[in-house]
């Protein structure tokens, strides 16, 4: 038996914004753009070379069961970055650092050898979402 991851899930708060970074800087694929304007609008991004595998990029705290005070609280933590993140792998982090960086991306962390072993770098995407990268092995 094979378990695969299929899809994580992130929000977003600007589809278009999140549209450029994905698929225009970051350079995945954007494979399903449903619904409308930026409230309701569900993305689905992932990498050219593994078409299993997508990140819905959803629209926060829309489920009908979220209270008001739960819907601020959610969107209180990503405002402050502290609510999704994502952790990706490349075979070259210093030239995906330098693009995204070209891009305009917004820079967390420098290219680091951590003291644990992994070499990575990370942004933030235009909601906040950290995502951190690492050198693959």
């Amino acid at each position: 038996m094979t378990i695969t991851i299929h899809y994580a899930f992130l929000p977003h708060t600007d589809a278009d914004a999140a549209i450029a970074f994905y698929r225009d800087t970051l350079g995945f694929d954007l494979r399903n753009d449903v619904g409308q304007g930026d409230t309701m609008r569900w993305l689905t991004v992932g990498p050219p070379e593994q078409p299993e595998t997508g990140i819905v990029l959803h629209p926060p705290a829309v489920d009908p069961g979220i209270t008001d005070d739960e819907r601020r609280t959610i969107h209180e933590l990503i405002a402050k970055g502290s609510y999704g993140a994502l952790t990706l792998a490349t075979d070259d982090l210093d030239g995906l650092f330098d693009r995204l960086q070209a891009g305009g991306a917004d820079v967390v962390q420098e290219p680091t050898d951590q003291p644990y072993g992994v070499r990575d770098c990370a942004f933030r995407d235009p909601t906040g979402n950290l995502i951190r990268i690492n050198q693959r092995r």
